[in-house]
């Protein structure tokens, strides 16, 4: 077994070990676990051709198999995506059509058998569908993103999850594009060094896989996909909006309750007793801003009186103003003074 064997190898018990415990640990949103369990053991069954090529070749059907199921993958994550996303995103029936190119390539090998031609064409139809849902995935992800930054005062560690997996999909296949490319224009000469490093950034990424998913299993904060639409149906007379604004303004002023970490929209509308809907109307629309900025405006302006006024550290008043990152404290900072937190310091005394 040489080193790409033995990498793949590596990687698909990493794979096989996350999918287990995908399988097997209980949780909220155990649909969308079963859905990336079984996007991982297809990936698994398709990485083991670079360690299980004789019993392939050996086993016409089971590779035909193989490579049938590799059509599998991108839809099966990209239910995955929808699933973790959007709390009301169901499935149906009509995903049955997704598999539509699984099983028409498995009837086409089981009729013709793995021949060069045809083996062509099912590359070129991996990659076309491959790109087709990354490109899919990607605008679901932006519309999570906005629907999350109107309800939530935190950013989305769904969102930074499943953006940086797409990613890492995204140039891994490019990669192995290239590399096809490239072989082909060298008579399919192969390029031991190439596969090496194609091996290690897929074990990288399994790697990465399992010790985020097993150190923070609840990782993720669902929206409502609808939810966007429903300010389009809330009609409200101005006074009576602008009454509402100020009572919002004042309770902020004088309750501060912008310095609770976890603060969500649902929580503002309860402390406040304005419907969660029209205070979603009130901040979007009178205001014109994001949740997620409103809060963040009112956080930077009180770690710029801390700053200015106590002697606490800088990480201190992050925790203190309701920030749970040092990354996200300082962007929010730059964004509203142009300065980091530290020089604004420095320039107050």
């Amino acid at each position: 077994m040489n080193g790409v064997s033995s990498i793949s190898l590596i990687s698909v018990f990493l794979f096989l070990l996350l999918t287990a415990f995908l399988v097997l640990h209980r949780s909220k949103n155990r649909v969308g676990n079963i859905l990336f369990a079984s996007f991982l053991l297809i990936t698994s069954i398709d990485l083991s051709g670079q360690f299980l090529g004789d019993f392939y070749r050996n086993h016409l059907f089971f590779n035909q198999v193989r490579l049938a199921l590799g059509l599998l993958q991108m839809p099966l994550f990209y239910f995955y995506v929808k699933k973790v996303c959007f709390s009301d995103y169901e499935l149906d029936a009509r995903i049955i059509w997704h598999s539509l190119p699984a099983i028409i390539f498995i009837l086409l090998f089981s009729i013709f058998g793995v021949y060069q031609k045809l083996e062509i064409v099912y590359i070129i139809a991996v990659q076309l569908q491959y790109y087709v849902y990354i490109g899919v995935i990607l605008l679901t992800l932006q519309k999570y993103k906005r629907i999350h930054l109107k309800y939530h005062s935190l950013q989305s560690e769904t969102y930074k999850w499943l953006m940086t997996i797409a990613i890492l999909f995204l140039i891994g296949n490019t990669i192995v594009l290239i590399r096809g490319v490239f072989e082909a224009l060298n008579e399919f000469q192969r390029f031991p060094t190439l596969n090496l490093g194609i091996a290690l950034f897929g074990l990288a990424a399994a790697s990465w896989f399992v010790l985020n998913s097993m150190r923070n299993p609840e990782l993720f904060t669902r929206v409502n996909e609808n939810a966007a639409d429903t300010k389009k149906n809330m009609i409200a007379e101005d006074a009576q909006l602008q009454e509402e604004v100020e009572q919002l303004y004042n309770y902020m002023n004088s309750h501060k309750p912008y310095l609770e970490e976890a603060l969500t929209l649902q929580d503002l509308a309860a402390k406040t007793e304005i419907p969660a809907k029209r205070l979603s109307l009130l901040i979007n629309q009178k205001i014109g801003k994001h949740f997620f900025d409103f809060i963040n405006d009112y956080r930077i302006e009180e770690s710029k009186k801390l700053l200015q006024e106590s002697e606490l550290t800088i990480q201190q008043i992050m925790y203190e103003v309701g920030f749970n990152s040092k990354s996200s404290f300082n962007t929010a900072f730059k964004k509203n003074t142009s300065l980091t937190p530290s020089i604004f310091r420095k320039q107050s005394v």
